[in-house]
């Protein structure tokens, strides 16, 4: 029989940063080659460094084109495509170089997924001051990859066996989120929410609860008129092309029932309404997919952790999630 694992592109993240230990921890469990092929985007003289300083028992093994990997438990196969070396870097101290290698791993990941040539890519951590420095002027990943993919509408969902959470508005500061929140930017985001429920979670008809923006829904008026204006008549719209949506709900009351199951997806105002309560449940085992691309993308839900980075002790739980999450993707995708 022919191997049907999909191929999943993991990107090194930054180099400083933990993104190479969890790697290294996650990869140890044999159940991800299961599911799917583990091909890192990253450089294989760091990993190897790396999983030295670890006493990783993981075999590091470069590979010229994704076909040429093992995929085997025990081995980890890297697409080679920086050159950093161990003697000249810091743990937690990024740099030109390493942001300008921590960006490529991103690109030709990129290219590829677009390709065809792997089905889906998890992204590790990266870190926006070290894009910066680098030359690349982006506010994260989900904004990167947007404009690569030349996708004009998408959205950042966290998921997790409890609770998703997508996002109407993302990185901007909390005085600019009011004047965003528009019908069609709600409207929009319910939409992706429902056709990436359906063509990429299988969940045929999604329940999808929509979160007000003000306290108490805006108390008829008395703390805000957001909801009336320009939230309810997003839901009313979608409503009308037969989505199954409703709200606006106050949100203190909204995530402890979304935690619950009643609802597939909450979508969320701003960025910090739907993280806190969704890291409150998810802090390690959350994920971060972004909707509306034409490639499968998910990441860990977590940073760099530059305090932490070299010491072997970061916890790769949210790899090991979006890694599973990407390979359902793949798999749902392709059925």
């Amino acid at each position: 029989m022919t191997d049907q694992r999909p191929v999943i592109g993991i990107t090194l993240g930054d180099p400083v940063g933990i993104g190479p230990e969890i790697i290294l921890s996650a990869l140890q469990a044999p159940s991800i080659y299961e599911i799917c092929k583990p091909l890192v985007f990253g450089d294989f003289n760091w990993l190897t460094a790396t999983a030295d300083s670890t006493d990783s028992p993981l075999r590091i093994t470069a590979v010229q084109i994704p076909g040429a990997g093992a995929y085997t438990h025990g081995t980890i196969d890297v697409l080679n495509l920086s050159d950093l070396d161990p003697r000249a870097i810091q743990w937690g101290k990024p740099s030109v170089e390493t942001g300008k290698a921590m960006v490529g791993y991103i690109l030709e990941a990129v290219n590829m997924a677009l390709t065809g040539k792997i089905s889906a890519i998890v992204t590790c951590p990266i870190n926006k001051s070290a894009m910066h420095m680098a030359g690349y002027r982006y506010n994260g990943h989900t904004e990167l990859l947007a404009e690569k993919t030349h996708a004009r509408e998408y959205a950042m969902m966290l998921a997790g066996d409890k609770l998703r959470v997508v996002l109407v508005t993302i990185h901007v500061p909390l005085q600019d989120v009011p004047r965003l929140i528009t019908t069609q930017s709600v409207l929009d985001t319910i939409r992706i929410t429902d056709r990436s429920l359906k063509q990429r979670f299988g969940i045929s008809s999604p329940q999808i609860a929509v979160a007000a923006l003000n306290p108490h829904a805006g108390e008829g008026g008395m703390f805000g008129d957001e909801e009336t204006r320009w939230i309810l008549p997003a839901i009313d719209q979608a409503r009308r092309e037969g989505l199954e949506v409703s709200g606006p709900y106050p949100p203190d009351t909204l995530f402890y029932h979304a935690a619950k199951g009643r609802y597939d997806a909450v979508v969320c105002m701003y960025h910090d309404q739907g993280l806190i309560p969704f890291k409150m449940v998810h802090f390690t085992d959350g994920v971060n997919t972004t909707l509306g691309l034409p490639i499968i993308r998910t990441s860990v839900d977590h940073g760099t952790a530059y305090d932490i980075a070299g010491n072997g002790t970061a916890d790769p739980g949210s790899l090991i999630a979006a890694i599973r999450m990407a390979s359902h993707q793949a798999v749902v995708m392709r059925s």
